[in-house]
């Protein structure tokens, strides 16, 4: 596979993720960093007030919105697995996808692109009915979104023979299992959390490589890189990533 276009790669952020009295990142210090923002839909986490408001933040800051829906599973923060029905997951995507569309428009800005959450996010990897049901969402609401996966997922070629244009992902803050999967959060190792490590495991990528938890070397071809928001250290995070990428000569943008 090719590496990362040296010429450019985008930076994306999971945020919006606040709900009612509860706080969670700072999205706006974020924003300085990273060229793409997944908005959190409602049904995982945030609420109205703070869509709108992270939406207006983004456009200001000139960040990419993106919606990023998931299981309707407030409680369990989206990472928990649900066996819904193929239909009831597409309605329940188009309606989130909606939601945020309608209020990027009133902050001034617009839905871009769709990133599924959490463990909707890690299913549609294997999971054809639940894959099958997210693009038929997609397609519902607006077929020229693109929308952002693993690669080598069931959801990408599912995407692909519908006519979705899909953008290849990955994780700055996770560790990979040796067949370019996502080690599962129930594992230990699953999460980076050291700077240094982060930053090391970014410059590979931008040579079109990860280490594997089991040391072996997986190539990989990215066009964006998810830096976590919610994570300790998060901005700090963000902000030495962008910098690394930028000593490489690799420009920080937006995919669209």
């Amino acid at each position: 596979m090719a590496s990362i276009d040296r010429e450019g790669i985008d930076l994306n952020s999971d945020v919006g993720e606040s709900f009612g009295r509860w706080a969670l990142g700072d999205d706006e210090a974020i924003f300085e960093s990273v060229s793409s923002a997944n908005v959190a839909c409602g049904f995982h986490a945030g609420d109205p007030g703070t869509i709108r408001a992270t939406c207006r933040a983004a456009a200001i800051a000139g960040v990419t919105v993106g919606a990023h829906p998931g299981y309707n599973d407030l409680s369990g923060f989206g990472r928990r697995f649900m066996d819904i029905s193929p239909t009831e997951l597409t309605d329940e995507v188009i309606y989130q996808i909606g939601a945020v569309q309608a209020l990027a428009r009133a902050a001034g800005t617009s839905v871009r692109y769709v990133k599924p959450h959490g463990a909707l996010y890690n299913a549609i990897v294997h999971h054809t009915r639940q894959a099958q049901a997210v693009v038929d969402a997609i397609r519902a609401v607006d077929d020229t979104l693109p929308l952002v996966v693993l690669p080598g997922s069931e959801i990408q070629r599912i995407a692909h023979a519908a006519g979705l244009r899909t953008v290849n992902e990955a994780f700055a803050d996770r560790a990979y299992n040796p067949d370019g999967t996502l080690v599962s959060r129930r594992e230990t190792g699953a999460v980076l959390h050291d700077v240094d490590d982060v930053v090391e495991h970014v410059l590979r990528l931008a040579e079109g490589k990860i280490r594997a938890i089991d040391g072996s070397m997986v190539r990989v071809n990215a066009e964006s890189i998810c830096v976590h928001g919610d994570s300790p250290g998060a901005v700090a995070m963000a902000a030495r990533i962008r910098q690394a990428l930028e000593r490489e000569g690799i420009a920080v943008r937006s995919f669209v």
